[in-house]
């Protein structure tokens, strides 16, 4: 199941990418993780061989071993430990506090989604934390200047309980970022 193809995409991230960052791309990563035998451990210890063995900082160990892990059929595209997530992001013509202010009222959450949700923590205008009307899966929203009167808005919903569900919830949150964007207008 291992990729041979160097210029493979795993964890979301492209093989020269990896390399840029760790030393290694894609096909060496698998090969070394293998040698030092990886595929019987779980993700925590294949984390800290990353980190250990061949020295790559917190981040960037995550992604290796999410990577080796799709790679070898441990793990499938947007599964995470504790279920599966989704994301989408866009920017928008309009400033944080209006984006904010967008996810924060309802009155104004009305005019771009229909779905109701419940706001666990706020840090105006920067983020939202969020449980979903399911009451089991979460949101965390990031809102980012870019520029004076622009701004990128990211949605990141998890614990998803099977892929086909977080493939439904990113083309979901796709169109629903585009809907605030006509709102925000």
């Amino acid at each position: 199941m291992a990729t041979r193809d160097t210029n493979a995409k795993l964890a979301g991230i492209g093989s020269d990418a990896v390399r840029a960052k760790t030393g290694k791309n894609w096909t060496e990563w698998i090969d070394a993780l293998d040698r030092a035998g990886a595929r019987t451990l779980a993700h925590a210890d294949i984390a800290a061989l990353v980190h250990e063995k061949f020295g790559v900082g917190p981040w960037w160990t995550q992604m290796v071993a999410v990577g080796y892990e799709q790679a070898t059929g441990k793990r499938v595209r947007m599964q995470k430990a504790d279920g599966f997530a989704a994301g989408a992001s866009k920017t928008l013509d309009a400033s944080p506090a209006a984006v904010f202010k967008a996810f924060d009222d309802s009155r104004t959450r009305a005019g771009w989604l229909d779905d109701e949700f419940t706001i666990r923590k706020a840090t105006k205008p920067k983020s939202l934390r969020i449980t979903w009307k399911d009451g089991k899966t979460w949101l965390d929203v990031n809102i980012h200047p870019k520029g004076t009167r622009r701004s990128v808005v990211s949605v990141q919903h998890s614990r998803i309980t099977s892929a086909r569900a977080a493939e439904r919830m990113k083309r979901y949150w796709a169109a629903a970022l585009g809907r605030l964007a006509i709102a925000l207008g």
